[in-house]
Formats: C-alpha cells, sequence, structure tokens
C-alpha cells in the first residue's frame, strides 16, 4: 500500500532514541525527508547518522530542549527554513517524567512535566500550524500513553500530563478539522524500549523482586501475552501520516495489544 509519504516534510520530536527513533526510520523507509530532536547534540548526531545508514534517507538532526518554548520554536524553525518553508507532518513527543507515588513530587516536579509532557506539543503545534496550513496533507500526531486512558500506579505525572495532551488534540480537531489538518494521539502501552526497562528495573527495587518478575506480571495482563515493539507502534503512526489517513480525526488510538479495558 502506498502510504503518499514520499517526499513529505515530517518534523519527529524527542527521537534520538526509543519509540520516536522508531517513527523517524518508519518515516524515512517510505521516502519522507525527516527532522529529529534532542537536547543532546551526541544522541541526536548518533541517531541522524544511524538513521541515514539504515535508510539511506534525508535526516536533518537538531538539538532542542523541547521543555522550553525556545527550544520548541527552534525545533520548528529550523526545520521549516531547512525545507524551504515546508512541513507536512509534526510527530510530537518527550521523554517521560520521572516514576513514583503521588506523594513523592513536590510543586517543581509537576511543573516541570506540565512543560515537558503538555506544554511541548501545544508550543510545537502552535509553531507549526501556519505552514501544516499550507500543506495538503498536514498531519499532527501526539505520541502519549496508555496511561491517560487508564492510568498506571507510580506514573501519576504521566498519567496527568498526558491525558491533557489527548484533550488538546481533541480540541484541535474540533476546530481546526475544516483546515485538512488532521491531529490524532496514539497511546503506546507496555512497548520494549530503554525507557521501560529502566522502569522495570525501578518497580523491582520498588518490590524487593526482579525485573523479569515484573515484566511476567505485566505480560500476563496483555491479551497479547508480551510487550510490543517499536517498529509496530512506528508502523500505526506512519499511516496516521499518510494519505491513506484522511478521515481519521481527533481519534486517540491505543497501541497497546489490548491492555486497555475501556470501550472508548
Amino acid at each position: 500500500m502506498d502510504l503518499q509519504l514520499q517526499g513529505r516534510i515530517a518534523a519527529v520530536a524527542a527521537a534520538s532514541k526509543g519509540l520516536g527513533k522508531a517513527v523517524a526510520l518508519e518515516l524515512l523507509k517510505e521516502g519522507a525527508h525527516v527532522a529529529i530532536c534532542s537536547r543532546d547534540q551526541a544522541r541526536i548526531e548518533t541517531a541522524a547518522d544511524e538513521l541515514q545508514k539504515a535508510t539511506g534517507g534525508d535526516v536533518l538532526p537538531i538539538v532542542a530542549d523541547l521543555s522550553t518554548l525556545e527550544g520548541c520554536r527552534h525545533f520548528i524553525q529550523t526545520t521549516v527554513m531547512h525545507y524551504g518553508g515546508r512541513l507536512d507532518i509534526l510527530v510530537t513527543n518527550a521523554g517521560g517524567p520521572p516514576s513514583g507515588p503521588v506523594e513523592s513530587f513536590d510543586d517543581a516536579a509537576w511543573q516541570a512535566a506540565i512543560e515537558l509532557n503538555l506544554l511541548s506539543t501545544v508550543r510545537m503545534v502552535s509553531e507549526a500550524l501556519p505552514y501544516l496550513k499550507q500543506s495538503d496533507q498536514g498531519r499532527v500526531i501526539a505520541i502519549t500513553s496508555i496511561s491517560a486512558k487508564q492510568p498506571l500506579n507510580n506514573l501519576v505525572l504521566s498519567n496527568a500530563t498526558r491525558a491533557g495532551v489527548i484533550g488538546y488534540i481533541k480540541t484541535l480537531a474540533n476546530e481546526l478539522g475544516h483546515t485538512g489538518v488532521t491531529f490524532n494521539a496514539v497511546l503506546p502501552g507496555w512497548t520494549r524500549t530503554a525507557r521501560v526497562s529502566e522502569l522495570l528495573t525501578r518497580l523491582a527495587e520498588t518490590r524487593g523482586t526482579t525485573p523479569e518478575d515484573v515484566e511476567a506480571g505485566i505480560t500476563a495482563a496483555i491479551p497479547a501475552r508480551r510487550m510490543g515493539r517499536p517498529d509496530e507502534f512506528a508502523a500505526v503512526v506512519a499511516f496516521l501520516a499518510s494519505g491513506r489517513a484522511s478521515y481519521l480525526n481527533g481519534v486517540a488510538l491505543q497501541i497497546d495489544g489490548g491492555l486497555s479495558q475501556s470501550l472508548l
């Protein structure tokens, strides 16, 4: 199936590793030009080199701190300037906030989580909208988490801020759907990334057990009986970014192997 992504300009946030990098890889395979960002220069340059070697595609690495307004602006404007004023696809994403019980976080921790996980999406979308509206295939895909629909223990900062992203995306779809730009969110469940491995280790330490035992308990609750792979997640994002998904708008799509028990 032709996803109609050849020659499209995409900006994928927080793509030096994990799900962001997997999405960048998938878009490059489909022929898109992809700008990626991270606050760490060495990491983003390494990721860009790996992606280019894997696909032969056009990758633009950008250093940007998405927890700041200036960083979000820099990422979008650098992308647009590099690609002649064009932007077709924006994939918002940010590193997860710290894990821990509700009472372990002070006001500063909450503020930092809101800046990184909610306001980064608001800021990037606001900066990108004028260019996306000019595209005949404008797409915004926000990477959030299944915790936005089904809160997970010890992830209160993620639970709260990522739910806010879904509310924002749905409002954009309602108010700006007439522009031709589509706005959707993707909610990954347990997917095998470095961050998930770190979380398994922390949970094991808290419970006095092993990461393997923690994972076994998690996967037992997933109908698929396993964690997802980054490439499985990225394939869904590529479809949402494509011309084939032109009538999908305002959707919060769970990619979780059936973990979520909600009907909607």
